[in-house]
Formats: structure tokens, C-alpha cells, sequence
């Protein structure tokens, strides 16, 4: 067993470390395999553990490479990984292994990065608690009994159990963002485009983003400088120009405009959320930022047109899943008719059916127009008010949730309590902006408070330089939970 502590350094400082030879890639691996054994029984952010493949790369890999190169990292369930289970958390893909890499997997491979395993979600992405597993709950670092977010629980725990470095997720509502803010670590959703979905398994297509888990502002640049860029395999995949995200971190945001929602600072919001996060708000105005008050009258309809656009897509999407081609197949049909009905039933959990239904219903006949077209609608209002906002502003700050995580089976008795979760992350993905969400203070309790940051559309580079620089005056981003071993 090593005696190598992952939370001494960030990813920077590995990779010093490793550069000048200090520390051996495979020193590194079993590190990480080291704490996922210590501490994973009892957080279970992690599905599959690729023990030996790990080990097999840590002796090959050139750590010259790039800043990644030798470092391990965590792939959510739901980006398929070459011949290595990819489950998305569900009956459905229990045997699943696919025979090709995502886009994102291959360049963290090019960079020299190493995959120890593949980590819990909600099913299919579906949630917001990592409650919806087929495979058991993941549990929240800073607290065993309170759940660690969703749908990429498992990214955002492991990452803040110490268990990895950094970690990949997927955000169709607010599912790395969320987690994040629940566990104390940062979280991106990328702009619509700016990454590859090629292997990402597919919810919402208009609204899914992989993006990554980290600890501090400057990592989560860091890896977005692998991971970003144009794609040919993916259709979606904007061809801009990918900076050197890590080259603006100047901790300077004089002058910088930042909007504050007002929509967002109200009624449903934790009266500890709201503290820290006016408290965020003067340690930007200390910094020298202008702050506006800024009003996004549609973003109210928000979590009505999600849940219309949302379950819609993933009907159409889910639609594959019928037992003929991949995935599990129901051992006790006598019919072709009853062998898709039963191994849907069989193979999808609740949450899962229930937003199958819902979609395919505003999807049928003589309800298209009423709903799925009028939310269609709505959101292009909603990014026309994104649009007037950054007319004005640089940055658009809100909590990233209205409350800290809460207690295992709080809100699953009640699907719309559960989804009021997303009220301030959903905006986001439906105008496809990015997201990011840092730590900025603790519950009287001690839970993680997430401070959630907005950009323009491919401007990256401005919510790294905001959050870089909070996140150096504030001090609560790189603190990891105490975990018995």
C-alpha cells in the first residue's frame, strides 16, 4: 500500500511531481486504488474499479505527454469506455461493454491520462441524488446519510472522497453542477458544442454535456483543455477555437460585470444558501467587479420546459432499448410483443418509465402542439432574456442549488420536490450557456454551498477567471471531507 496522500497536491502539482520524477506514474495509480478500497464501501461512488488496466498504462505512459499524463481520473457510467462496462446505472445495461471509446476517453488517452474506473449516477442520468441506481446509492462524503447530488454522484463524491483527482460527468440539468455544490468540489458545464457527446449515452441530445469534476477552478481548466474541441463523429460539436483555458487565471476580475439573478435570491432559496452566497457577492465587489442586479422574467417557466423538452428527448432516445439488439433482454417472454414490453418494464427503473411517459405523451397526437412546441417556444424566449442580460454583464451569478444536500429518501416520496433541485441549474442547459459551480461556504452543519457562475456562450475563459479568482480570496475550494479509512 502506498503512503501517497492524493489531496497533497492538485493536478499541477503532480504533474511537476512526476515530471521531475519525484513520483512514478504507477506510485500514483496505486495510490488512488488504494483509497477506493479504504473508503469506497462506504461512499460507493464507484461501479466498476479497472484495477489492472490502470496499472498496465501507469508503467507505459510518456508523463511528458501533457499536465494529465499520469494521473489517474473517473469516468461517469455513462461515457463508454472501449470493452469496459458502461452501465448508466441501469438493469438495462447491466453486460454492456462497448467496442468503441467516446471522444473524450480518446483524448484523455492521447494525453496520457488514466482511467481507474467507472463511477454511479441516477439511471440513464435521470435524477438528482444518485438515488435512481439499479446498483445501490452513492453517499455524500461529508455526510453518509445525505445523498451527493446527480445524476453524477459518483463523479462529484469520488473526487471529493479523495478516491481520484478529478473526475468526468454529464449536465442535461444541472447533473455536475449540482453534485458539485453538494460535495464540495467544482463542477463545468461546458457550452453546448464546446465538447464531443460521440459515446456520451444519450438523454436529452439538445441539452447534454460531459464536462469535469474537479477541485479547484484551475483543474477544471486544465482538463477542459484536453477534453474540448470540434469532433466530426459529432454533428453538434462547434468548430471555435479552444484557448489555453488555464492562461487566464489571472486572479484579477476588476472591472468585471457581474449580474446577480434576482429571480434566484428569493423565495425557495435556504436562508444559509442565501447568506453564503451574499457573502460571495462582497468578497467580488472587494475584488473590484461591478455588480448589477439583473431580472430573467422566463426563467421562472424554466423547470415547466425542461421537464416537457427533457422527457421528450429521452422517449425518443430510450426507444433502442427494446432487447433485440444490445443490453438486457427478459428471460421469460413468449411473443416478440411481450418480450419488448417486459424487458422494458424489467430493465428501466421508476424514475426512468416515468419520464418515458411524460415525454411520450407530449410527444403523441393532439398534445405535441400544446406542450412540446409551446416549451420549444418558451425557450427561445428564455435565451432571448440570457441574451439582453449579457448585454449588460460578463458573468451571471446565483446559488447553484436552493438548498444543501439533503437526508436519503427526503424527496423521493415527491417527483416535483426532487426536481426543484434543478431550479437554478436548468437555465443553463436550455440556453446553452456554461455553468460553473464552486464552493463558497459551509451550512452551520457543515454541508458544502455552491456558488453557480454564467457565461456567454463559448466564453469559457471569463468563468474560469471569475471563479479562479473567488475561489483564491474565499478559501473554501480544495477542502476534502474527514473519511475514516
Amino acid at each position: 500500500m502506498t503512503s501517497i496522500d492524493l489531496g497533497e497536491r492538485d493536478l499541477f502539482g503532480w504533474h511537476e511531481a512526476l515530471a521531475k520524477g519525484d513520483v512514478h506514474p504507477a506510485e500514483l495509480v496505486q495510490a488512488s486504488l488504494d483509497r477506493i478500497a479504504a473508503v469506497d464501501e462506504q461512499v460507493h461512488a464507484f461501479l466498476t474499479v479497472t484495477r489492472k488496466e490502470a496499472l498496465q498504462e501507469a508503467e507505459q505512459v510518456d508523463v511528458t505527454l501533457s499536465p494529465l499524463a499520469g494521473i489517474p481520473a473517473a469516468i461517469k457510467d455513462n461515457i463508454c469506455t472501449q470493452n469496459v462496462p458502461t452501465t448508466c446505472a441501469s438493469r438495462m445495461l447491466h453486460n454492456f461493454r462497448p467496442p468503441y471509446d467516446a471522444t473524450v476517453i480518446q483524448r484523455l488517452r492521447t494525453a496520457g491520462a488514466i482511467a481507474v474506473g467507472k463511477t454511479n449516477m441516477d439511471e440513464f442520468a435521470m435524477g438528482s441524488s444518485t438515488e435512481h441506481s439499479a446498483f445501490g446509492v452513492t453517499r455524500n462524503p461529508w455526510d453518509l446519510g445525505r445523498v451527493p447530488g446527480g445524476s453524477s454522484g459518483g463523479s462529484a463524491a469520488a473526487v471529493a472522497a479523495g478516491e481520484v483527482p478529478y473526475a468526468l460527468g454529464s449536465d442535461t440539468g444541472g447533473s455536475i453542477r449540482q453534485p458539485a455544490a453538494y460535495c464540495g468540489v467544482v463542477g463545468l458545464k461546458p457550452t453546448y458544442g464546446r465538447v464531443s457527446r460521440y459515446g456520451l449515452v444519450a438523454f436529452a441530445s439538445s441539452l447534454d454535456q460531459i464536462g469535469p469534476i474537479t477541485r479547484t477552478v484551475a483543474e477544471s481548466a486544465l482538463v477542459m483543455n484536453a477534453i474540448s474541441g470540434v469532433d466530426l463523429h459529432d454533428s453538434t460539436s462547434a468548430p471555435v477555437e479552444v484557448p489555453d483555458f488555464t492562461a487566464t487565471l489571472t486572479g484579477e476580475v476588476r472591472g468585471l460585470r457581474i449580474g446577480i439573478i434576482s429571480e434566484y435570491m428569493g423565495e425557495g432559496i435556504d436562508p444559509s444558501v442565501r447568506q453564503a452566497v451574499q457573502q460571495a457577492i462582497q468578497t467580488f465587489e472587494r475584488l473590484g467587479a461591478e455588480i448589477v442586479e439583473v431580472h430573467l422574467p422566463t426563467t421562472k417557466h424554466a423547470l415547466a420546459v425542461y421537464y416537457l423538452i427533457a422527457p421528450a428527448e429521452a422517449s425518443s432516445n430510450l426507444a433502442r432499448y427494446d432487447g433485440v439488439r444490445y443490453g438486457y433482454r427478459t428471460p421469460q417472454a413468449k411473443s416478440v410483443v411481450e418480450m419488448y414490453k417486459q424487458t422494458r418494464d424489467e430493465g428501466f427503473g421508476t424514475e426512468v418509465k416515468r419520464r418515458i411517459l411524460l415525454g411520450t405523451y407530449v410527444l403523441s397526437a393532439g398534445y405535441y402542439d400544446a406542450y412540446y412546441k409551446r416549451a420549444l417556444q418558451v425557450r427561445a424566449l428564455m435565451k432571448q432574456d440570457f441574451d439582453r442580460a449579457f448585454e449588460h454583464c460578463d458573468v451571471l451569478l446565483s446559488p447553484t442549488t436552493p438548498t444543501p444536500a439533503f437526508a436519503f429518501g427526503e424527496k423521493t416520496a415527491d417527483p416535483v420536490t426532487m426536481y426543484l433541485n434543478d431550479l437554478c441549474t436548468i437555465p443553463a442547459n436550455l440556453v446553452g450557456i456554461p455553468a460553473l459551480s464552486v464552493p463558497c461556504g459551509f451550512t452551520p452543519e457543515g454541508l458544502p454551498i455552491g456558488l453557480q457562475l454564467m457565461a456567454k456562450a463559448f466564453d469559457e475563459a471569463t468563468l474560469f477567471r471569475a471563479g479562479d479568482a473567488y475561489e483564491r480570496a474565499a478559501g473554501f475550494t480544495g477542502r476534502l471531507p474527514e473519511l475514516a479509512a
